[in-house]
């Protein structure tokens, strides 16, 4: 991976924290391709880009079918060439906060398809092309939700723990290709998407943008290697204190998803 600069694919781009990773990796050097479904936002998200001097291509496109991904990702490639990062962040949330068996079937399976779903479909499209040049980074934005129970947004939990052990999965079989994963869980961001959410209707205090693309940028500068298949926390993990903890040596079960023993005695430690 170069020291400054190389492709990078992000989705769910034309708004909230995609907008701020497709500007903030076009200001670290990084050409990109932005992928979401809205054409409109996308446009003005690369005008802006173009606007402050980088490089920066759109294309629409729903995450959730997958031929018109591959479509979209050989679009973007044939034009920036292949893709040494690919940020998996379009995702969505169920509209009311209801428990398990009262959750709206069709939004369930919306949830799934887009959170789920959706980063296999660009696995399938990206991690090719990156396993045939040698290596690549995978981010996935990760939640609190992967790994901590909660009785409400049970699709949402659930995703967000699929998609920690998809990213866990692609580094298993992508690490000696020279493709990893990492799961960033970007903390609470002020976003169309946090503020509707009955749960922070009184929060005052929201994780800054800019942490997050500091995250991503570590990442894909090859900084937090160590971290590949687990999860870091913006707001709170900081690029330094990453590389700190690693460099103290990163015990086997820390930060993965994974079932703690009952103590020595477990048949299944």
């Amino acid at each position: 991976m170069p020291e400054r600069g190389g492709v990078a694919l992000v989705t769910g781009a034309s708004r909230g924290i995609g907008r701020e990773l497709v500007l903030g990796l076009v200001r670290a050097g990084w050409a990109v391709g932005a992928l979401a479904r809205d054409a409109v936002a996308l446009d003005e998200v690369v005008e802006e880009a173009t606007a402050a001097g980088g490089r920066a291509v759109a294309t629409a496109v729903d995450v959730t079918d997958a031929r018109a991904v591959a479509a979209a990702v050989h679009a973007l490639e044939s034009e920036l060439g292949g893709a040494t990062l690919l940020v998996n962040n379009a995702g969505r949330i169920e509209a009311d906060e209801a428990v398990p068996w009262e959750a709206d079937p069709e939004e369930v399976r919306r949830v799934l398809e887009a959170n789920v779903l959706g980063p296999f479909h660009l696995v399938r499209a990206v991690v090719p092309g990156m396993v045939a040049r040698g290596g690549g980074r995978v981010v996935d934005l990760s939640s609190g939700a992967a790994h901590k129970d909660s009785p409400v947004h049970a699709a949402y939990g659930a995703s967000k723990a699929a998609l920690f052990r998809l990213g866990g999965a692609l580094t298993a079989a992508g690490r000696e290709h020279g493709v990893l994963a990492f799961e960033v869980s970007p903390g609470v961001v002020r976003t169309a998407m946090s503020t509707s959410m009955a749960q922070h209707a009184q929060r005052t205090e929201w994780t800054d943008p800019a942490d997050v693309v500091a995250l991503v940028l570590a990442v894909a500068r090859g900084e937090l290697d160590a971290w590949a298949g687990r999860l870091v926390r913006a707001g709170v993990d900081t690029p330094a204190s990453l590389a700190a903890a690693a460099r103290a040596d990163l015990p086997a079960s820390a930060r993965v998803l994974g079932l703690a023993p009952y103590g020595p005695g477990d048949p299944l430690a």
